[in-house]
């Protein structure tokens, strides 16, 4: 009996005290009965084979077109370092005789990148990643390595030709880069650093940049993806593979990509080297005049008003222009009917005409309109190729 009682008190303890600590964590702990939900995760399902091939979740398709057509562009020349102007000074040898050190010569290596254009080895690239060159070996994709010949060079468009004798080369596909719009998914292959084959992706940020400085006849792609030094003369592709354009340079206070990137399209490259395979240089027209765009200033001062145009300020003797009775201070308004924005235009639409096309050129002298017949002659090659 007595037992009984201690059992029942015992259990009355303990369930007042397991009360009495309910109410202590309720008072003081009430987040411990708050419900937590569960994590969950939305989780993409994995991507089709058809829908990486489209490239809305990889650019591993295009990479794979491409990439066996971009090589890496190794050259080297021999650069001779003279001796110390002093030892050509008439008054020095004389104290010191005839005992002038020899020039040194040294072997100066540089990197690029190149794209194989067709499957008779032809390579398209960047002139200055060839100038100066005394040999030039290319390394293909696969491994196999082949000295290059020059075909020939454009430094004016900042293009050049090689050509390897390999039989199994693999070229890419020509894109259409006037149907690029900014915004375009786009990929720089080429070999940044010489670290080997690399692929980096960005959008087209601009199309038809002009007056950089980088060359005489510009019309750029600009893009952020990446590119380095060493992916000169590499291929800009869009997401089909297709080639749109080959990285030239970079604008960057660093000497690293910083995201302005330039590209060469592709139907300004295919045109340049169409005419380098097939004639052994570009042949442009020419018209054989100095112009300046027609500034404010200038036009108030001719009294033209608002009109646009390109101010002859001189004339090439004996040149197309002056053989067709151009003078300076002429205003060049229209060509072939077409109005003319300012020189770099002009000089544009010139370029782009076959020498012995006939032109008219709608002029405006002392304030009178005349039509005039120049039959546009060959453009001469520069001098001196542009050092970069």
């Amino acid at each position: 009996m007595q037992l009984r009682k201690l059992l029942s008190f015992a259990t009355e303890a303990i369930t007042a005290g397991l009360a009495f600590a309910f109410v202590l964590l309720l008072l003081f702990k009430p987040e411990a009965f708050e419900s937590r939900p569960s994590v969950e995760f939305i989780e993409a399902p994995s991507p089709t084979r058809q829908a990486i091939e489209s490239g809305l979740a990889s650019y591993a398709h295009a990479v794979d077109i491409a990439a066996p057509a971009v090589v890496n562009v190794y050259t080297r020349k021999v650069v001779t370092q003279r001796a110390n102007p002093l030892f050509e000074d008439p008054l020095f040898r004389r104290f010191f005789g005839d005992r002038a050190p020899a020039p040194q010569q040294r072997l100066e290596n540089s990197l690029g990148s190149g794209v194989i254009v067709n499957d008779q080895g032809f390579i398209l690239t960047n002139n200055h990643v060839i100038q100066g060159a005394d040999e030039i070996e290319v390394a293909l994709h696969d491994g196999r390595t082949a000295a290059a010949a020059i075909v020939g060079t454009d430094p004016e468009s900042d293009l050049a030709v090689l050509k390897v004798n390999i039989s199994n080369v693999p070229a890419i596909t020509f894109g259409q880069s006037e149907a690029l719009r900014v915004g375009d998914v786009v990929l720089a292959i080429g070999n940044p650093f010489g670290v080997g084959q690399t692929v980096t992706s960005g959008i087209v940020s601009a199309t038809g940049r002009s007056q950089l400085g980088l060359s005489t006849f510009e019309n750029f792609i600009q893009t952020d993806a990446a590119i380095n030094p060493g992916n000169s003369g590499g291929a800009l592709i869009n997401t089909a593979g297709q080639l749109i354009g080959i990285n030239t340079a970079i604008f960057s206070r660093s000497g690293g990509s910083q995201g302005i990137g330039f590209a060469i399209p592709v139907s300004l490259a295919k045109g340049v080297m169409k005419q380098i395979i097939e004639h052994g240089r570009p042949l442009r027209g020419w018209l054989g005049v100095e112009v300046q765009d027609l500034s404010d200033s200038l036009a108030e001062s001719f009294g033209l008003g608002d009109i646009q145009g390109a101010l002859i300020a001189g004339i090439q003797p004996d040149g197309p222009a002056a053989e067709a009775g151009l003078q300076p201070g002429d205003v060049i308004v229209r060509v072939n009917n077409e109005p003319v924005s300012g020189s770099r235009s002009l000089m544009n639409v010139i370029a782009s005409l076959a020498p012995g096309t006939v032109l008219e050129v709608e002029i405006l002298r002392q304030g009178q309109t005349q039509t005039l017949e120049v039959v546009i002659g060959e453009r001469p090659q520069p001098l001196l190729e542009q050092a970069r």
